[in-house]
């Protein structure tokens, strides 16, 4: 409880899925929140899930609901300043926005993939821009990205979602050795399946497909040891990672044979 006491936490696409669960799970441990998303009145249910109204639905005790498009540097600069200004700083971002896209290759949907890109990569990268000022020149804070298993080898009919996450571990990785002198702290986090929006309706079994509110700790616990990355579940972190040194052939055998997107 006592590290997120007061500690000032921006969530990105918290309207639903992980930041929905992320915002629940840290109001209750005593965190000061701006909640950003674009849909305003999803982002009101949350604040009322969690407390009291106050201000016209805006507020509710130590929550605020901000909507923004991460892939608005302005929106998201004035999300960050609105959160700031009700609270003096910004302490943990959690870039949590990210959307899923389904695409086999022979029909490859370059706008689609721009668009995925752009959401989860361009707005993760507004995200950072719009606090990490304010944490270098304070000399402390930390930064937090949602990624995913996926980030560590492409996929059957995920060429989109694969290499937004991989850009976004990669830039991730970057910033943590670029901030370290400045006292900034970053974790990525490696998810595997977890029930949400995002994995709904799909034909295929999703192997160790997790309840949010478990994942949602594990997630928590990571960022309060100031992991620098967490993957899990661990049996499934574990296959992907012995991914990474298969042959190619033998990786690709084993893909073709196992496509998620169904």
């Amino acid at each position: 409880m006592s590290f997120w006491a007061d500690k000032v936490v921006l969530i990105t696409g918290a309207s639903s899925g992980i930041g929905r669960g992320l915002a629940v799970d840290l109001a209750a441990r005593g965190a000061k929140l701006g909640l950003v998303a674009r849909r305003k009145t999803i982002l009101d249910e949350i604040v009322l899930e969690i407390g009291t109204v106050k201000n016209g639905n805006e507020q509710s005790g130590n929550v605020l609901a901000i909507p923004a498009d991460v892939q608005d540097a302005e929106s998201m600069r004035a999300a960050a300043e609105r959160l700031q200004s009700e609270f003096g700083r910004v302490d943990v971002l959690i870039a949590n926005a990210g959307i899923g896209a389904t695409n086999d290759a022979a029909e490859l949907d370059a706008d689609q993939l721009a668009h995925v890109i752009n959401v989860n990569v361009i707005g993760a990268a507004n995200s950072v821009a719009a606090v990490v000022p304010q944490m270098v020149k304070r000399g402390s804070g930390h930064l937090v990205v949602i990624s995913s298993l996926a980030a560590y080898r492409g996929l059957p009919k995920s060429a989109a979602y694969c290499a937004s996450k991989a850009a976004v571990s990669a830039m991730f990785e970057s910033l943590r050795l670029d901030l370290r002198s400045h006292g900034i702290d970053v974790t990525i986090i490696h998810p595997g399946f977890i029930k949400t929006p995002l994995t709904a309706g799909r034909k295929a079994k999703l192997p160790w497909l997790q309840e949010l509110d478990p994942a949602v700790k594990k997630i928590v616990t990571a960022i309060e040891k100031r992991k620098k990355s967490y993957a899990f579940p661990w049996q499934l972190a574990t296959i992907v990672r012995t991914g990474l040194i298969m042959p190619n052939a033998m990786y690709d055998w084993i893909s073709r044979r196992n496509s998620f997107r169904e």
